[in-house]
C-alpha cells in the first residue's frame, strides 16, 4: 500500500498540473484575504481572526479536490492500468484507501502555506497575539475533515469515468451537492423536519467543528460520509470483475 501511496503522491508532482493547482489555490487565497477588497480580506474585517479563510476555504476546495482526484482512477482506465492494478494481491479496498492518503496529503500540503496567515494575524493584532487560537485549530481540522470528505466524493466520481474532465465535473457537482444542498434544502423546507434536512449536509457540522468545539457528532459523520463513498467506489470497482 506504501508503494502506492508514494506513486500517487510522485505521479502528481511529477506534472505541471500537479503544482498549478496548489499554486492557484493558494494565489486565491492570497488574493482574496490580503489584496483584493472583498468580504473576505482579513484587513477589513476589523478583527484579529482566520474567519475569511475559513469561509472561503470549502468553495475553492470544490474545484481544488476534483482537480486532485480525477486522474487517480480515471487515469488508470484509459491507460488500461487498472486491471493491472487490480490483479496484485493488495485487494479493492487497500488501493482505494492509498489513493485516498495521497489525496488527503496532497490536501493537507495545500493547507501548510496558509500557516503564514495565521502567523501574520497573530503579529497584527493589538496586543501581540490577539487571536482566539482555539477557535483556528479547530477550524483547520475542519477543513481537514471537509477535505477528507471531498477527496473520497472526488475518488468515488474518478471510478465512474475513464475521462477526467467528466470525472472532475462530477466531483465537483456532488462536493458541490453534498456542501450546499441540504443547506439550499433547508432553506426552502419549513417545519420540525427541516433542521434533521440540513443537518445532513456538510456544511452544517463543518461550521460546528469551525466554533472550535470538536464534537463527536461531527466526527462520527465526517467518518461515515467518507466510509461511505469509499465503499462506494470500492463497489464500483467490484463491477467491473462482474461485469466480465
Amino acid at each position: 500500500m506504501f508503494a502506492l501511496y508514494k506513486r500517487e503522491l510522485s505521479a502528481f508532482f511529477s506534472s505541471l498540473m500537479g503544482y498549478l493547482t496548489i499554486i492557484v489555490f493558494l494565489l486565491l487565497t492570497g488574493l482574496l484575504l490580503w489584496v483584493f477588497r472583498t468580504s473576505f480580506n482579513l484587513l477589513d474585517y476589523k478583527y484579529a481572526g482566520l474567519d475569511g479563510l475559513f469561509l472561503l476555504g470549502p468553495f475553492l476546495y470544490l474545484f481544488l479536490i476534483p482537480a486532485i482526484t480525477m486522474r487517480m482512477f480515471a487515469e488508470e482506465k484509459r491507460n488500461g492500468t487498472l486491471e493491472l492494478l487490480l490483479t496484485k494481491p493488495l485487494g479493492e479496498f487497500t488501493i482505494i484507501f492509498a489513493k485516498f492518503l495521497a489525496g488527503l496529503t496532497l490536501v493537507f500540503i495545500s493547507l501548510l502555506p496558509t500557516l503564514v496567515y495565521y502567523w501574520s494575524i497573530y503579529r497584527l493584532g493589538d496586543p501581540v497575539g490577539n487571536i482566539d487560537t482555539g477557535s483556528v485549530v479547530g477550524s483547520y481540522i475542519g477543513l481537514l475533515f471537509l477535505g477528507a470528505a471531498f477527496v473520497a466524493i472526488g475518488l468515488f466520481a474518478s471510478s465512474l469515468t475513464g475521462n477526467q474532465i467528466v470525472a472532475f465535473i462530477t466531483a465537483a457537482l456532488l462536493c458541490a451537492f453534498c456542501y450546499l444542498g441540504f443547506e439550499a434544502f433547508y432553506q426552502l423546507i419549513h417545519g420540525g423536519g427541516a433542521l434533521l434536512l440540513r443537518s445532513l449536509g456538510l456544511q452544517y457540522h463543518y461550521e460546528s467543528i469551525s466554533r472550535g468545539v470538536i464534537d463527536t457528532r461531527d466526527v462520527i459523520y465526517f467518518l461515515s460520509v467518507i466510509t461511505l463513498f469509499l465503499m462506494l467506489t470500492r463497489m464500483v470497482l467490484q463491477s467491473r470483475k462482474w461485469k466480465k
